[in-house]
């Protein structure tokens, strides 16, 4: 029983990594380059 948990527990952790790899390659390179700009320039303005 604790062998079939761990397995279901290692099955889950990786669909949810494969759900957040999935949305992460959805961004197009224009996107991309938005958010880090938009990022670097808000931490700009906190210091």
């Amino acid at each position: 029983m604790i062998g079939l948990a761990g397995l279901a527990g290692v099955a889950a952790s990786g669909v949810v990594l494969a759900r957040a790899e999935r949305q992460r390659r959805a961004y197009t390179p224009e996107e991309i380059r938005e958010r880090l700009r938009a990022r670097a320039e808000e931490a700009s303005r906190g210091q």
